[in-house]
């Protein structure tokens, strides 16, 4: 089951990070992030936001799939502690799309960051 999950949860992370990485180069889709504040591009400093959430999730994908068992031994020791800072993080994540204005972003984000909570527990608890 955890490697099911560690493999899903791998999956939706790296489709988050190509969403944010679009982001950060220019892609229109301001609307279905940071609380549909920009419509369209991220104006220039709002940027830096997608890069941050970018580089945190291949960290996070890094640290599942190594405590999956699935790649990365050298993180498998860590990864049993780190894998519930990525737990806590994909819980308020949830919240934070729970209660986002945005009806585009909480419809799109809110069932996919669910996801990669539940995957992630099934991954801390195995």
């Amino acid at each position: 089951m955890a490697t099911s999950a560690a493999i899903v949860f791998a999956l939706l992370t790296g489709f988050v990070t190509a969403f944010q990485v679009a982001l950060l180069f220019g892609a229109p889709w301001g609307e279905l992030t940071l609380g549909g504040k920009y419509s369209g591009a991220l104006p220039g400093r709002a940027r830096l936001i997608p890069l941050v959430s970018a580089l945190l999730l291949v960290g996070f994908g890094a640290i599942v799939v190594s405590r999956a068992g699935l790649a990365i031994p050298g993180l498998r020791g860590v990864s049993t502690f780190l894998v519930w800072v990525v737990v806590a993080y994909c819980a308020l994540g949830c919240v934070a799309n729970a209660i986002t204005p945005s009806r585009r972003e909480r419809r799109l984000w809110l069932p996919v960051v669910f996801m990669l909570l539940v995957a992630s527990v099934i991954v801390a608890l195995s």
